[in-house]
């Protein structure tokens, strides 16, 4: 196995890379820390201890912030650890102390082998020699295409994840007290070094490291051109699957739009009713005849919601198809479900886990479920109250302000029928950014043991806010006040609102950042020192994460799914901001944040059930809004249709469409043929290696 080995002794000049063999090759005198595209080592890097992880080219991967304080025998000894040896309780990675031992940084790479056995841990898929994607076993390395080339072997994004993967693992072996530190931040056995460290202060940050040349050839090619298509594989290759995820479903749904927004521009070019209520729906104001139709006529909007139930289905499906393809030719299909290690802020007693037999934190069910039901539960209701206590002021300003225009009707108090619908927007907007911190702190006070449990539990948390913050409104306005010409001005003015919005949020307040913040920080010269080219980077806000950008469109989504037939111009409006999403949110992501580190994914997980919800979801709500339309109860009474009759046909119809999207889900597999048989024959081929990795042992 390769491990980098430390030197506790380092000095000013840090250690050069080696080898504890007398045929390593030696270092060149002179060179400090590489460049990011991977310049002869120097002088500062730990050794390596395996012949085949000798390297004359070294990529800085990850940037360590320490704080200013940490003394220098700190430093060290930090430096020690992370080169050490994993059987000795160490990272096997490899360090650079920076421009010298008293320093605040520590640069971080990693030798071959390292990086091949845990691509083998996390389950990814490589190229085999005949073609096709297997699971990676390290056994069986040397069959697999460029693994002796990490640049082309793994992507800059797994490199990352697999150092920072390493880093986070890294747990005391014994009780020991770090040179430097007071006795009150010496470890306990089993302690998570590096959360603990964090605590302490002494690790500051832990930032992925862009690669400038890179960088820039991708920004080229995915948003300062005139292109339509992403570059999804270098997206995935740069910043890995979770983001070129979100980028996939993003593009495939922005497209998906051109059906039911060319059927929404019909509908309103040849129909007059649909073209009338749109007047209404903006100017804020009624016809005289609105009680004849006051809601949706049977002709348009009927064909806007049968389609729309169905687009949904179809969608979904031909998404999972393609989500299926993309994880496949990405390695990830094949992701490992193991035993996870602890999460690194889990705590607890310490302890013998009963499934894995090893000395770990500890900590009980019943007291996750006790903080659970008496701190979490309780908070999210409060937050729901909130929802319900905003609803409520909407319909009191409504009803003001609907007062006000009938008695004085001039141009300025038609002005103001929109206030209280833009109010109501802003007071959501506010309450759910507040949410969302709130929703972390309980997910972290209920001291998930792994970081798939945690990510669930928190995005539970906010997905049933924000289906009741962003619909609870439109919900009670259809089912209970049934006032179609009311939902059809609060859905317009959801939809011209939040373009506003998102134009300015998305594009102009990015740009200025840029160009007054961000540029700053990026401004360097070819003769800067490179230790502070690096630190610079650390001085980029924190990319926010994907759960806002998730949420937009999964808004978006149950806007025009579950109430476009009230407005069949929903999905023109959205897919004239998604046009504009795609390139501000890759123009974002590349100019104005660190660059993010996120583990492998085989989808979209918990999002795509979400969708899927809203998806049958949109059944009923659009079965409910057609029985609310007047044209057609009036059809239904002339042929003598009672009141429950007319309600027991809906719920008839209802139950035949869903019936319909589970016929169509079913006869839409998830996956292409070919995809099934690609991951039948990895699942074959890795129960194959396991039987050869038992048998190794007993001919030995």
């Amino acid at each position: 196995m390769s491990e980098a080995d430390g030197d506790e002794g380092a000095g000013a000049g840090g250690i050069s890379l080696g080898s504890s063999s007398d045929s390593a090759p030696k270092t060149v005198e002179g060179k400090s820390l590489s460049t990011l595209s991977a310049i002869a080592s120097g002088p500062g890097w730990t050794k390596v201890s395996c012949s085949c992880c000798m390297s004359e080219r070294v990529e800085p991967l990850i940037l360590v912030k320490l704080s200013e304080k940490v003394r220098p025998e700190t430093k060290r000894w930090l430096i020690k650890l992370i080169g050490t040896s994993q059987k000795e309780g160490g990272a096997g990675l490899l360090a650079h102390p920076g421009e010298d031992a008293t320093g605040d940084i520590i640069v971080v790479s990693a030798p071959r082998c390292t990086l091949l056995r845990a691509t083998e841990e996390l389950g990814l898929c490589k190229s085999y020699n005949s073609g096709d994607m297997e699971a990676f076993s390290y056994i069986d390395r040397d069959n697999f295409k460029d693994s002796d080339n990490m640049d082309v072997f793994l992507t800059l994004a797994e490199r990352q994840f697999i150092v920072k993967y390493e880093l986070d693992g890294l747990r005391a072996q014994r009780d020991l007290r770090v040179p430097g530190l007071s006795d009150k931040n010496a470890f306990q056995n089993r302690d998570n070094i590096w959360q603990k460290l964090g605590s302490a202060g002494v690790i500051v940050d832990t930032v992925p490291l862009h690669h400038p040349q890179q960088l820039k050839e991708l920004s080229k090619a995915w948003y300062s051109g005139n292109q339509l298509s992403q570059p999804l594989d270098s997206v995935n290759t740069y910043f890995g699957s979770s983001i070129a995820f979100y980028f996939s479903f993003l593009d495939f749904y922005t497209w998906s739009l051109l059906p039911p927004a060319l059927l929404g521009l019909c509908i309103t070019y040849y129909s007059a009713d649909v073209q009338k209520e749109m007047v209404e729906s903006v100017s804020g104001s009624q016809t005289e005849d609105v009680d004849e139709d006051a809601g949706p006529t049977v002709s348009g909007h009927m064909v806007q919601a049968m389609f729309s139930m169905l687009w949904s289905t179809v969608f979904m499906e031909m998404w999972k198809r393609r989500s299926s393809t993309l994880s496949y030719h990405w390695g990830t299909l094949h992701l490992a479900e193991r035993f996870a290690e602890p999460r690194p802020g889990f705590h607890g007693d310490l302890g013998v886990n009963p499934v894995t037999g090893r000395v770990e934190p500890l900590f009980s069910e019943w007291q996750r479920d006790l903080r659970m039901a008496l701190v979490s539960i309780p908070v999210v209701g409060l937050f729901l109250g909130l929802v319900v206590l905003g609803m409520f002021g909407f319909y009191w300003g409504e009803a003001l302000v609907q007062q006000v225009h009938s008695d004085w009707d001039s141009v300025l108090t038609q002005t103001l029928l929109y206030t209280p619908s833009i109010l109501h927007i802003v007071y959501t907007n506010m309450l759910a950014t507040v949410y969302r911190t709130v929703a972390k702190f309980l997910t972290e006070f209920e001291n998930h043991r792994e970081e798939s449990a945690f990510e669930k539990h928190l995005t539970a948390k906010v997905l049933v806010f924000t289906f009741f913050n962003y619909f609870a409104v439109l919900f009670h306005i259809a089912f209970f006040k049934q006032d179609v010409p009311l939902l059809r001005k609060r859905l317009a003015s959801l939809l011209i609102v939040t373009q506003l919005i998102n134009q300015v949020t998305e594009v102009v307040i990015p740009f200025l950042v840029d160009r007054f913040i961000s540029a700053p920080h990026r401004a360097e010269s070819e003769d800067d020192p490179e230790e502070d080219k690096l630190r610079r980077q650390s001085t980029l806000p924190v990319f926010p994460g994907l759960f806002a950008e998730y949420i937009e469109l999964l808004v978006q989504f149950g806007y025009l799914s579950l109430f476009s037939c009230v407005y069949p111009l929903t999905a023109v409006l959205l897919l004239i901001n998604n046009l504009t999403e795609i390139r501000s949110d890759a123009y974002k992501i590349c100019k104005l944040f660190r660059k993010p580190l996120y583990p492998p994914v085989a989808n979209m997980g918990v999002w795509q059930t979400a969708f899927e919800v809203l998806s049958f979801v949109s059944v009923v709500s659009n079965c409910w809004l057609l029985l609310l339309s007047p044209r057609l109860q009036t059809t239904c009474q002339e042929a003598g249709m009672s009141s429950t009759s007319i309600l027991m046909s809906a719920v008839l119809v209802e139950h035949v469409l869903i019936l319909i999207k589970v016929i169509l889900s079913v006869l839409i597999p998830d996956e292409p043929e070919w995809i099934r048989k690609k991951r039948e024959h990895i699942d074959y081929m890795s129960m194959e290696a396991l039987k050869q990795q038992k048998l190794q042992p007993e001919k030995s």
